[in-house]
């Protein structure tokens, strides 16, 4: 469920806010925002709970480390390192130019990972995952289980001889509110309320991002005059991979499971592989790509991974490793402000060498968003600095936006069937009364940014609810839920904001906020909840650490390598454009990994998650 469907659905924010950016010409910023969340995903979110559950919650005094479930997540944070370098020989191939070919390899690389991650945690391959149990039944299990030492599990069965007693695992649902149905209820048809419900809530997610989170980030680039591939991979990376913080802050504290480490994880492999195949194979044009911001946002993301599956492999997170990857996350943002220098100096080496074009941001097509009045000869609101870089125009109008440009309201039909008006209606009209419209009142783009960022808090929570319930009424666990349902779900705004801005010309963009917002969810989704929670809140006093379910999420990690090395060498065989081909590429990529990840997840190949109690 973590891989799956949490990953998809948390990543909403990055997929619309990517397609939004590359449509208006921003490609760079929408890839730096996919990889800068990653890394703000693994070193912060992981890194920053699990070091304070660690460190103040230990599940008993002296044991300072967070217990991992699944084995399978080991893999899957290995083949997250595939996955960048396979996104970075993509681009290479492609001439760094963002299409349907680079669009084409991703979404093949994505369908790759999610197949192989699922099938680890659900035991397909080796026994990564142990069953879960009811209520009272696994009070003693729990303790067991979070009070064991760790111990290596890479290419093992779950070592049971740390859980003496343990045949079974509590099952997640237990840890929210109940839903006021039986299980039986849900089997009975039922469930189909809760399936609905989250896909509004995936659909609200899209709408804050679309109407108002993406243009609060633009208008906070003007003013700082941040060039649109670092805003991409840092702001824009960690403002739509917030859903993929709260998510693992619910399966950290709430939960206690592994569905924030699947969605993060499936989200990963969503942002390196789905968001590049959609903006390739929807984007409506092919879109050259500077070789740099992709090698410098790959190779970070690639760091963020070999850290994240160091933290998988025993099971259990200690509070250091937690603390290790936040200050990873830090050290990103650091190496991000220096990107000038770094670049610079990249360029006069490789054109020495001769041995790719130097490093030179691609003009743009229309600024990110358009402007009434126009600015320079280009007309698009971007201007160059004394490097010869593009930065936003901070001098630009910010309050000459047309019409239609403008947030929906409640009462602008927009030219829509009226099923389609009614039932965004609710949504529309709680997000108008709610979050101010920073294109209509720029100097309340603050306000904006965080009210998104709160309405995005809020119905993560709802979303990780109902996939829980879902997951556990189909007996299919919370890991491969977070892998494939919930991944792609929290990542289609992502996607459709990629689209946006590579139909604009910004395709570099959407793919530094594809590859960034993985970073973002590996180091800072990941960590910083783990930290809390390892520090903080330990279910042992003592005990500063958080215990893995899945053996198989270790898999889907190790993937993710694969990924990363499928994308990147799609773009590279391509020579760094984005086309059809590179889309197609991506396309089978992610279905692969999808079935793969999703059969190990079931435990198909070798046990790495227990069954579940049924009461």
């Amino acid at each position: 469920m973590g891989i799956t469907f949490l990953a998809a659905g948390t990543s909403v924010p990055e997929a619309v806010s990517s397609v939004i950016v590359a449509k208006q010409g921003h490609g760079s910023m929408g890839i730096s925002n996919s990889i800068g969340s990653n890394t703000f995903d693994i070193l912060l979110c992981l890194g920053l709970p699990w070091f304070i559950k660690a460190s103040f919650s230990p599940i008993k005094p002296g044991h300072h480390w967070v217990g991992i479930n699944s084995a399978g997540l080991e893999y899957s944070a290995i083949s997250l390192l595939s996955t960048l370098l396979m996104l970075y020989i993509a681009f290479s191939l492609n001439k760094f130019k963002l299409d349907r070919r680079v669009g084409n390899a991703c979404l093949i690389m994505y369908a790759v990972f999610l197949i192989l991650a699922s099938l680890i945690e659900l035991n397909v391959f080796f026994r990564v995952n142990l069953p879960t149990c009811g209520r009272l039944k696994c009070l003693k299990i729990r303790w067991l289980s979070q009070s064991s030492p760790p111990s290596p599990r890479l290419l093992q069965q779950p070592n049971l001889s740390n859980y003496p007693t343990v045949t079974a695992l509590r099952r997640p649902c237990f840890e929210f509110p109940s839903d006021g149905f039986t299980r039986e209820d849900r089997r009975h048809g039922r469930i189909a309320v809760h399936v609905l419900i989250a896909c509004y809530c995936f659909w609200l997610l899209a709408i804050v991002c679309d109407d108002y989170f993406v243009s609060a980030i633009e208008l906070m680039c003007k003013k700082l005059q941040v060039k649109e591939d670092v805003a991409g991979a840092t702001f824009m990376a960690a403002a739509s991979s917030s859903p993929e913080l709260f998510i693992n802050c619910v399966g950290t504290f709430v939960t206690k499971g592994d569905i924030g480490v699947g969605a993060v994880v499936g989200s990963a492999v969503f942002n390196i592989l789905a968001v590049p195949a959609v903006c390739g194979l929807f984007g409506g044009q092919v879109v050259q790509l500077s070789w740099w911001p992709v090698t410098r946002d790959s190779m970070m993301y690639g760091v963020a991974v070999i850290a994240l599956i160091t933290v998988l492999i025993d099971g259990k997170v200690m509070w250091y490793e937690a603390a290790i990857l936040v200050s990873a996350y830090v050290l990103y943002i650091a190496a991000m402000y220096c990107n000038d220098p770094i670049s610079r100096f990249m360029s006069r080496a490789f054109r020495r060498k001769s041995c790719v074009r130097p490093y030179a941001e691609v003009t743009e097509i229309s600024p990110l968003l358009s402007n009434g009045a126009q600015n320079g000869a280009t007309g698009n609101g971007v201007s160059k600095n004394g490097n010869g870089h593009h930065a936003c125009d901070s001098e630009a109008s910010e309050d000459s936006f047309e019409e239609e440009e403008l947030a929906s309201t409640p009462w602008n039909w927009r030219d829509e069937n009226t099923l389609a008006y009614l039932c965004r209606w609710p949504i529309t009209f709680f997000l108008w009364i709610t979050i101010p419209d920073c294109r209509r009142y720029p100097k309340l783009r603050l306000l904006t940014f965080f009210a998104c960022i709160f309405w995005i808090g809020i119905t993560s929570y709802f979303v990780a609810f109902l996939v829980t319930v879902v997951g556990d009424t189909i007996n299919i666990p919370d890991s491969v839920m977070g892998l494939t349902f919930l991944a792609a779900g929290t990542s289609v705004t992502e996607a459709v904001s990629s689209i946006i801005v590579t139909n604009q010309g910004h395709g570099a963009m959407g793919i530094s906020n594809s590859i960034g917002s993985n970073t973002f969810d590996i180091l800072l989704c990941l960590g910083l909840p783990w930290l809390i929670k390892g520090l903080a809140f330990p279910a042992i006093p003592g005990n500063n650490w958080v215990a893995l379910n899945s053996t198989g999420l270790t898999y889907s990690a190790i993937s993710l390598l694969s990924t990363l090395c499928g994308l990147y060498l799609s773009f590279w065989l391509n020579r760094f454009k984005l086309d059809w081909k590179v889309g197609l590429a991506c396309t089978a990529m992610y279905v692969a990994f999808l079935t793969v990840s999703s059969l190990i997840e079931l435990n198909v190949f070798f046990q790495v998650n227990l069954p579940t109690c049924i009461h």
